[in-house]
């Protein structure tokens, strides 16, 4: 299965097949209601049912409810109860309420912060409640968020063929930039079985251009080729206005096992994800962040696949082990993954027929280094033998370097590191 990620063969010829415009702006639910307000009002009233409907298949009824500070609700959801169980796939499962193993090595994780006055990370709706046990904190989803997007089907979900493809090609052609409209800074490592990932990932709140743009900092973990059958297991930070209505900065996982097409979505927004964790709620606000020149703040993430059970686990921080993908969810990953990438993604949408001013990662270039520049830092994969350990031969990929670019080194602490990002449009990428 490796073989399908060689860097001379399939990188070059696959380019051709995710040439098409991803990210024309779609009209809403709510601009068709208006743009149809001549329809039947039946046509009207099935659309709104059919958004209620959705929206109690979503919104579980809670033990109790917590309102954030920014505006979110988080419903305290039995874990029984959870969007999870919805899954044909998943009718029987019975929760795994702790992994059997965990990777040799994870005990390296530091505290999530990095200057001496700095407050370790937490989430924003932690300052006015807490979730009871026997429960998981899901945030509730609007009927605004739904008719954010382009439909019901749509909704949670990323746009097709979105995670980053390196090409053996020194720089990609303009239109295959234009028409896929995701750029990215990342480095990645293939040819071997990989079977989990980890890093520790600084936080920043990017500029977003467009309403349909998103700016993210990720791992990716990724099983198959990339056409139909690609399987990815994906966590990191995003700034996301079409899907959560505001700039913020908030906590995410993805998967699909069908290149994005009709499987998985973001964080609990649709059946998948089981999650055990009572403390961390997926898609909510992260807090503190950094800022330019002062406090650095960064989150820790491991994945990694349970050997016994064939679960992909996830751990946020020292402490909270958030939950798992069960394994068949999966194709490929059932198996192991044979490429796994680290990085920023911004959607470069062009509305005004020039590149997007989204911010990646701090918005500034790696050059700059510490406290200005995003980075990524102990990095690290795990091996056959269920081992955290540095990747050996990394690559680099950015679609355009005058935009977006990335850095890599290695030292004490740090080890395996890299900077990233930058501020999209300038004089050298116009």
């Amino acid at each position: 299965m490796a073989a399908q990620f060689g860097k001379g063969n399939w990188l070059v010829a696959a380019k051709m097949v995710f040439c098409f415009v991803l990210f024309l702006v779609p009209l809403t639910w709510a601009g068709r209601v208006t743009v149809n307000s001549g329809a039947t009002s039946s046509s009207s009233s099935s659309q709104n049912l059919e958004v209620k409907k959705h929206l109690q298949n979503l919104n579980r009824p809670p033990v109790k409810s917590i309102k954030s500070p920014d505006g979110d609700i988080i419903d305290c959801v039995h874990v029984s109860h959870q969007p999870a169980f919805q899954h044909p796939e998943l009718k029987n499962h019975k929760i795994q309420m702790k992994p059997n193993f965990h990777p040799e090595g994870h005990s390296t994780f530091g505290e999530s912060k990095v200057s001496s006055n700095s407050k370790p990370i937490t989430q924003l709706w932690h300052q006015n409640g807490r979730c009871p046990e026997d429960t998981i904190p899901i945030r509730r989803t609007k009927t605004s968020d739904i008719l954010r997007a382009s439909s019901i089907q749509e909704f949670g979900k990323k746009k097709h063929r979105t995670a980053p493809q390196p090409r053996s090609v020194e720089k990609p052609q303009p239109d295959l930039i234009a028409q896929s409209g995701h750029q990215h800074a990342i480095v990645y490592v293939e040819g071997d079985k990989f079977y989990g990932a980890k890093a520790t990932i600084n936080v920043w709140d990017p500029k977003i251009q467009q309403p349909n743009e998103f700016s993210l900092s990720q791992m990716w973990i990724l099983g198959g080729s990339f056409n139909q059958d690609l399987n990815s297991i994906e966590a990191g930070w995003q700034v996301s206005p079409d899907l959560y209505g505001d700039n913020n900065t908030r906590l995410f996982t993805y998967w699909t096992s069908d290149a994005y097409q009709a499987t998985g979505c973001y964080n609990l927004l649709c059946s998948g994800f089981v999650q055990i964790n009572r403390e961390i709620a997926l898609g909510a606000t992260i807090y503190p962040l950094s800022n330019y020149g002062s406090s650095q703040y960064d989150i820790n993430i491991l994945v990694w696949k349970d050997p016994k059970e064939g679960h992909w686990w996830m751990q946020f921080g020292n402490d909270h082990v958030l939950g798992y993908w069960p394994g068949p969810l999966f194709s490929y990953l059932s198996d192991s993954a044979s490429m796994i990438e680290w990085g920023g993604e911004v959607v470069n949408s062009q509305s005004d027929g020039q590149h997007t001013t989204t911010q990646m990662g701090s918005g500034h270039f790696p050059e700059e280094g510490f406290g200005k520049a995003s980075y990524f830092k102990n990095i690290q994969i795990v091996d056959g033998e269920n081992k955290l350990r540095a990747p050996k031969d990394l690559g680099i990929y950015t679609e355009q370097s005058d935009c977006y670019s990335v850095k890599t080194g290695s030292a004490g602490d740090w080890g395996n590191y890299f900077y990233y990002g930058g501020p999209g449009r300038n004089s050298n990428c116009p």
